[in-house]
This record gives C-alpha cells, structure tokens and sequence, in this order.
C-alpha cells in the first residue's frame, strides 16, 4: 500500500493534504464571454481532496483566448468569479493554484471577444482545426508574428493575471509553457524563426518564459509561481527538435530561482512520443525546487517515483474528470468510474459534476 503519496506534503509555504495533484484540464464550462459559471465551482470543490488543484488553462488576456468557453482572468468580473472557486475549495480544505494559458497560435477569432486577435512568436500556422460554438470545425488560422515591443508587453500580461489570481483568492499560479501554447510557441525552434532578442538561440528562445516567471514571482511571491513544461510534447502540431533539449536544460536552470515547483507532462499514454528519461534527468538535476511529475500514472507507479526522489508531487488528469473522489478510490484501491469523453468540452453539468462517489455507486 502506498504510504508518502497519501502523506502531508510541503509546497513553498503550503503544507497539503498528500502527494496528489489535480492536474489542468481544459473542460470548456464558462460561458461564450468567457465568464466562470456556477457549476465550475462546485466542480472543483468535488475534487478538492486532492492535496493541490491546478485550474484548466485560464487566458491572461483578450488575445489570450483562442478557444470556446474557456474562462479568463483579465475582467473585473472574471476576477469575482473565480472567487467563488477558490472560496468553494477553501472551505473542502483544498489549495488551489491558477493555471495561467495564453493560446498563441492555437485558437480562432471567432471564439474570443474584447478585440482578441491570434499572435505568435511567427507567423506559422498550427496545422488542423479548432471547434467553434457558432461555425463548428474552422482551419487554424496563420497568426500575426509579435513585435519585439508587444513581446514585451504581453509579459506584464501574464504578470497582472497572476496579480488578479491572488486577489480572487488563488494559493499560487501555475504558468503555462506547455502543450503547444504561446510560452512553448517561443521554446521550441520548429515555431520559433525570430531574430530578435526572443529567438534564434537557447538564451534567446527561453527569455519569455524566463521573463515571465522571473516578473511573475517578483509580483506575487516565488512561492506561490509554478511553470508547466512538456519537453517531447506534440499536442498542437509541435514538432521537436532534439535540438530542444538544449533549451529546456538552459530554462530548468534559471528556473530555480524563479518558481516553487515545475510541472512536467508526459503524454505518451495519450498517443505523444515517449519523453526521453535524460530530459527529466537532466531537469530534476538542473532544477532545484519542487518538481511534479505527470502523465499515465497509478497509485503503485505514483509511490515508485515519490519514493525514489523522481518526483516531490504526482499529478493525474483524466481520472480526476470522472472521480471526483479519485484520492479515497487510490487510497483503497477501488474501481474507477470510466469517463465519458462525449462530455469532456460541452456545456452544463452532464459529465462534469454528476460522476458518482464510492457510496452512490455502491447504493
């Protein structure tokens, strides 16, 4: 039986509830305005067992939100929205950190409002198509590249979101350089082609992710930033480059100055190339804060890797959409509930709060 993943844990100055972390998912429940909606907090405060809750992604900006009903925290009332979340979760006894996702290239006009507009660190396309409510499946449309001055402004962006997640009550945020989103657009060299000071090397490419997490910890604390990675990642048409590895190697390094933890993702259970064991290595090596780890895992595999001092914190994503007491069924090593994936980005409450519990399914 697995002993430390059930155990308190610390993070910065957090003690949690266990080793467990919910990991970010996109599940679409705001509304068309991008607005948090009643049904999203009693969502997460269901999970709020887990030792830390990371939110979906949540845009910082206008041009942020690329995709369909998926909420923001750059409005007034975004802000007293996700108050009623964090509130919702405090009172399970729950920490709950704001996962801060600027979609870049990856999103369509038609999805956003206030003068959203896609921009990129280059003008290349995403390959694919996105869903819209009004015009089903859309092309991924070719983004308008960045100045060197808007770079720079969209830093402050993420730095003020970060600043609005503290005043809705959020224990920390957690910034999102991952899955194909715009801090990763700037990562990797295969979306990358700048000549400016935010592209064409290692140092260069990493600068506005670094920036960010540097102003970002700056503004509300290191202890309360957080930064998700997914070297090898594909998802959103990101080819890599082995060439990468340079990058996220420079990037762990500077990192441990700047966050409390670094979340990596491996989704090679969904579909994705295997992560290279010398990238997570190398990055446990270089990094010295917290590190989480997250992709594919089980309770028996999730304690091999705590114990071993792999990973300081475990996170699951998919079995929390369908279990929302996803810690006692590890813990007792009870059936899980399967998920419905017809439900995972549709509005309303079916396939988000209605899953059972241990004693509903057993009545």
């Amino acid at each position: 039986m697995a002993q430390k993943l059930f155990s308190e844990a610390r993070l910065g100055d957090l003690t949690l509830k266990n080793h467990i972390v919910m990991a970010p998912m996109t599940r679409n429940r705001a509304t068309v305005d991008h607005a948090v909606t009643p049904v999203m907090a009693t969502y997460y405060a269901q999970r709020a067992a887990a030792g830390l809750i990371v939110t979906e992604g949540i845009a910082p900006s206008p041009n942020g939100n690329g995709y369909a009903r998926v909420p923001g925290l750059y409005t007034e009332d975004q802000i007293v929205g996700w108050k009623t979340i964090t509130d919702a979760v405090h009172a399970q006894g729950g920490k709950i950190f704001a996962q801060l996702m600027h979609s870049g290239r990856v999103g369509h006009p038609v999805n956003m409002h206030l003068g959203g507009e896609i921009v990129a660190p280059s003008a290349i396309a995403a390959k694919g198509q996105i869903y819209t409510d009004t015009d089903g499946m859309l092309d991924y449309p070719t983004p308008r590249a960045l100045t060197t001055d808007e770079v720079k402004q969209a830093v402050p962006e993420f730095v003020q979101a970060a600043k609005n997640a503290i005043e809705a009550g959020f224990d920390g945020v957690e910034i999102h350089g991952a899955n194909g989103y715009l801090i990763e657009q700037f990562l990797r060299s295969a979306t990358n082609e700048r000549t400016d000071e935010y592209g064409g090397s290692v140092e260069n490419n990493a600068r506005f992710a670094l920036e960010i997490a540097e102003q970002t910890a700056q503004a509300i604390g290191k202890e309360k930033t957080g930064i998700r990675l997914s070297p090898y990642g594909v998802f959103n048409d990101m080819p890599y480059s082995s060439d990468d590895d340079n990058t996220y190697h420079y990037v762990a390094e500077k990192l441990s100055d700047h966050v409390v933890y670094v979340h990596l993702v491996d989704h090679e259970a969904m579909g994705s190339p295997a992560v290279n064991p010398a990238i997570v290595t190398a990055i446990r090596d270089k990094y010295t804060g917290t590190l989480i780890l997250c992709g594919g895992y089980d309770a028996e595999r999730a304690e091999t890797d705590l114990a071993s001092g792999k990973a300081n914190l475990i996170a699951f994503g998919r079995p929390f959409i369908a279990n929302p007491d996803l810690v006692e069924r590890l813990k007792t090593g009870s059936e899980l509930n399967d998920p419905d994936p017809s439900t995972f980005y549709t509005p309303g409450e079916k396939g988000y709060t209605d899953y059972p519990v241990l004693e509903e399914a057993k009545a």
